[in-house]
């Protein structure tokens, strides 16, 4: 475990285990975040080194971004809180969250910088990366092997290849992949180093007509073209996870948790369920995933920063981010911490992809893009169905812009 003695003061706060007996420190985390004997392993170590109690409150994310949004600007915040990685940026330039530079030093030498990009805001760290889940292909093994597939594909032509094959040899769909599954399509633009954003007059505005939007697209549309799933829905409507529990979908693009979905649907699929990280253009590189996960950061209104530290000291020390990752699945912060994850099959299939992986746009701007209706689902659909990519990009373009010059 890293050295979790004080280190120096905020304002009046006196730091050192003397100060902070009697204190109580209160930490929001998400439903799901906190498994129970991380959470209960933490809590001790915390107590027993500084002498106060920690206050864990979970919080649902329905609203949870007005949540915290409105309990930042009050004079009494939650000390530590988990953010979703994609909302940092936002909450750091209203001014709410503490810099951790001094954190970041020692603690975070070698975080993994694809993680840690959603923490860092206007060149200052606001937040320390604590996990992360991607995107992997979860396949279905007996229909593989009925179309004679043998192992799993390393470039994306080899998936291809796989597909190509389920759909001659067997009565099963190749691939469930809606026409809007839209993190899947993030995946590959960050792949193909795609920027959906860009700098014009000093604002924000669409750049989804830059040709490698569409060459992204492109791909996409390949993909799609194996699947019979509805080209103007997304992958929660119906949720494919209960398509391929029906045992006639050769494989899906998803989430891990989207496997104990279908074995819950149909538990007789459980021994059929492989995975494999999703291939990109060469087997070098895997292909480009959207890096969902959450951060922690302490509230600048917090009366207790220094005692606040000493809990991320201890949180996301080696032992206890690694222990996280080892009970939820989920990535770890460091390279070094994914050996926890040995022995989950999905966990090890997601892991190669996070070093290529990344973001939506890490502008505080961009939250209002992805209100329903998402304006790029939108182009996705006209593309599916006919659309060249300039005409399908200049369809949604207006609103796009519309949102981004929104007040935050």
């Amino acid at each position: 475990m890293v050295n979790v003695a004080a280190c120096g003061s905020d304002g009046d706060e006196k730091s050192g285990p003397e100060s902070f007996k009697g204190k109580t420190l209160t930490l929001w985390a998400m439903d799901g975040s906190t498994p129970e004997k991380w959470t209960k392993d933490v809590k001790a170590a915390f107590e027993k080194k500084t002498g106060a109690k920690l206050k864990l409150e979970v919080q649902q994310w329905n609203g949870i971004q007005q949540k915290i949004t409105t309990a930042l600007s009050e004079n009494d915040p939650p000390d530590v809180i988990e953010i979703g990685n994609t909302q940092t940026p936002a909450y750091a330039r209203t001014g709410g969250l503490a810099d951790l530079s001094d954190l970041k030093k020692g603690l975070g030498k070698d975080w993994t910088s694809s993680l840690n990009k959603s923490a860092v805001y206007d060149g200052k760290q606001y937040a320390a990366p604590w996990f992360a889940v991607n995107r992997t292909v979860i396949y279905n093994k007996k229909i593989w092997a009925d179309a004679g597939v043998k192992g799993t594909p390393k470039t994306r032509d080899e998936f291809f290849d796989a597909l190509e094959k389920i759909e001659r040899k067997t009565d099963a769909e190749p691939l469930y992949m809606p026409g809007q599954n839209w993190y899947f399509f993030d995946g590959l633009l960050i792949g193909n180093n795609a920027d959906l954003v860009k700098k014009k007059g000093g604002k924000w505005v669409s750049n989804l007509a830059d040709p490698k939007v569409g060459e992204a697209m492109k791909v996409y549309k390949k993909y799609a073209s194996y699947s019979k799933a509805p080209k103007n829905k997304d992958e929660a409507t119906p949720q494919q996870a209960e398509i391929f529990a029906k045992g006639k979908t050769g494989a899906f693009i998803g989430l891990s948790w989207e496997a104990a979905t279908a074995i819950k649907a149909n538990p007789k699929i459980e021994k059929d369920i492989g995975y494999f990280t999703i291939p990109g253009e060469t087997a070098a590189e895997p292909e480009g995933v959207f890096l969902g996960g959450s951060n922690l950061a302490i509230a600048a209104g917090s009366e207790k920063q220094e005692l606040a530290k000493e809990f991320l000291k201890i949180a996301l020390s080696d032992t206890y981010e690694g222990a996280l990752a080892k009970e939820s699945g989920v990535i770890p912060n460091k390279k070094s911490l994914q050996s926890n994850l040995e022995g989950n099959p999905a966990a090890e299939a997601a892991a190669p992809a996070v070093e290529g992986g990344g973001l939506t746009p890490l502008i505080p701007e961009w939250g209002a893009v992805e209100n329903p209706p998402n304006p790029i689902k939108t182009y996705m659909t006209s593309v599916l169905k006919g659309k060249s990519h300039a005409a399908a990009a200049k369809g949604v373009e207006g609103e796009m812009n519309k949102r981004l010059s929104q007040k935050q």
